[in-house]
């Protein structure tokens, strides 16, 4: 005679979960500063509602097993914040009895991010999980000729960086910056690379660019890292910009890039 599990029991086994794998993570593995010393491992509380945009008090309910009311939403963003595999995030979803949304839908922009981007003075842009263009203010527009300009057709990154032949010709060290923007997209895409439009992309790239297939072939790995970038504008000459890139927690997988003009 089998016994169905009570929801105490379920939301024990919830909050057991929740809290393993949260310890189970460390500053770094987020891209979280160390902080000060910790006395217990893994990532704080605080720090998980930082990365899910959720509250720290909900959180530490979830974990001593309290009766929340979770939304599909919340729930998404906490298995972001977790690092969650695509069979932890399907066993989360149902411990809560939620069904779980498809994966290879983009989540939709918060509208207060795309405000933001038209806010920055310099230029900046929104990428999404594939680093397709989904917002840019009109200062990225005049920069990046050949990607974000009224004339092409082309907004996803990768693609705009090794097909057409405008970004090659912008990006200063052309073949050292390609070769790092692969390696820099191999660890992004790393919890999204089984979702169908993340395999299209890298199988669409392979075939249509050689440089594009070797850099991938190469096992190259690197941190999306600001820094000084130089473009050969068709109007402007030779520019300098220093690259900011942020990870918004309300919108997970997705990174908000600016280019500061450099000072004297």
């Amino acid at each position: 005679m089998s016994i169905e599990p009570t929801q105490v029991s379920r939301e024990a086994e919830l909050g057991a979960f929740l809290r393993t794998h949260r310890e189970r993570l460390t500053p770094s593995d987020v891209g979280l500063p160390p902080g000060r010393r910790r006395r217990t491992p893994g990532l704080r509380r605080e720090e998980v509602a930082q990365l899910s945009g959720l509250s720290a008090t909900w959180i530490t309910w979830l974990e001593q097993g309290r009766p929340v009311a979770m939304s599909v939403r919340a729930l998404g963003s906490l298995a972001e914040a977790l690092r969650l595999s695509r069979a932890e995030r399907a066993y989360l979803f149902a411990l809560a009895g939620k069904p779980e949304p498809r994966q290879d839908a983009e989540p939709a922009v918060p509208v207060a991010l795309l405000a933001s981007v038209q806010a920055i003075s310099g230029p900046a842009y929104l990428l999404d999980r594939q680093w397709t263009a989904r917002a840019w203010n009109a200062a990225a527009a005049d920069l990046f000729v050949g990607w974000l300009d009224a004339a092409s057709g082309e907004r996803n990154l990768l693609r705009a960086m090794f097909l057409p032949t405008a970004l090659q010709a912008l990006v200063e060290d052309w073949p050292h910056r390609a070769a790092r923007l692969v390696a820099e997209f191999r660890v992004h895409s790393l919890r999204h690379a089984e979702d169908p439009p993340t395999r299209a992309l890298i199988e669409r790239l392979m075939e249509d660019s050689p440089a594009f297939a070797a850099a991938w072939r190469s096992q190259d790995v690197d941190e999306r890292q600001g820094g000084r970038r130089g473009f050969h504008h068709p109007m402007r000459g030779l520019v300098y910009f220093e690259q900011l890139t942020l990870v918004p927690p309300a919108a997970p997988g997705m990174m908000l890039v600016m280019l500061l003009p450099e000072t004297p």
